[in-house]
């Protein structure tokens, strides 16, 4: 009889492993009550992330220091965490203004692993390492491994390869902070109790763990000057959505009509923040440019004529 494996053992102890009390007869409930056993379990996901608040503080603060002195930002994760990370490293570029480099998504597999898993490719750490040398991570930069298990070899090794070159790092993980034992400058551990369906940690891990990341990246480019208000006005109009959303913007903060408004982005090269700056300032768009690299990116105080504190 075989020896059973230490994995076997170890996975016993997850959180995100366990069976779920409360959806025990999901095979049999009717569809309606299927759906509310989902519903309720999801919200128990949002709950789960309230207490890391204060970790996911301290992340942003991380990354922040690491965008303003030249540094980059890496997800590196398998499965469904790293598809999670490389759709908001996806998104940063047509929201933020970003560019592509700046926060990019390491997923075990390759890009393939983006359409079709290759769940084998998570079981080595030196494939975690190896990914982290080709994308020629630095000490400058930032890497946050996610693993929804926390123990997923590919992401270990990712993070421990980072350390080892002297880059910050993070962690987002939905097993309990007790059982987190992995050497990073901030772990941020939703826990959100067993899963629907056993094991299944693309549903409240994958909820919660997108809610971590979202704040992770927003809340980083809004420290940084990228949101006036409460609009994105660096997103880049890259398609026609995005080309009326640049002038809905500029009408939205502004008060001008329509045709204002694409007449002055006309005359800003399609940048939002020139635009705005160039109408409620009263200048024109280099005199709005200007005012706004001297306040490092922020609109409110380029508009007053200010350097931020």
């Amino acid at each position: 009889m075989p020896d059973r494996p230490a994995l076997f053992d170890q996975l016993q102890t997850l959180t995100t492993e366990k069976r779920n009390p409360r959806t025990m007869r999901i095979d049999t409930a009717p569809l309606p009550e299927i759906i509310e056993m989902l519903h309720r379990e999801d919200q128990i996901a949002v709950g789960a992330v309230t207490p890391e608040l204060p970790y996911v503080v301290q992340a942003v603060e991380i990354i922040e220091d690491a965008f303003r002195n030249g540094g980059r930002l890496f997800y590196a994760g398998a499965g469904t965490s790293g598809r999670l990370g490389v759709l908001d490293a996806a998104e940063c570029p047509p929201t933020f203004g970003t560019p592509p480099e700046q926060v990019q998504g390491l997923i075990a597999g390759g890009r393939e692993a983006m359409f079709v898993a290759q769940e084998g490719a998570e079981d080595h750490e030196s494939n975690g390492a190896d990914a982290i040398n080709a994308a020629g991570v630095t000490d400058r930069d930032v890497v946050c491994g996610i693993a929804a298990s926390r123990r997923t070899p590919y992401v270990v090794g990712a993070v421990a390869r980072a350390r080892e070159i002297g880059a910050r790092t993070l962690f987002v993980t939905c097993n309990p902070r007790s059982q987190f034992t992995i050497d990073v400058d901030v772990a941020i551990c939703p826990d959100v109790g067993p899963e629907p369906i056993m094991g299944s940690t693309r549903m409240k891990s994958g909820t919660a763990t997108k809610l971590v990341l979202n704040m992770l990246s927003t809340a980083t480019m809004i420290r940084l000057g990228k949101v006036y208000e409460n609009m994105m006005v660096d997103l880049q109009m890259t398609n026609l959505k995005l080309v009326e959303r640049s002038k809905k913007i500029v009408m939205t903060a502004t008060g001008v009509d329509y045709d204002t408004a694409s007449e002055t982005l006309d005359a800003a090269g399609g940048h939002v923040k020139t635009a705005l700056v160039m109408l409620l300032a009263e200048v024109d768009a280099d005199a709005a440019r200007r005012r706004i690299e001297r306040a490092d990116g922020f609109v409110r105080h380029a508009i007053a004529g200010t350097a931020p504190e």
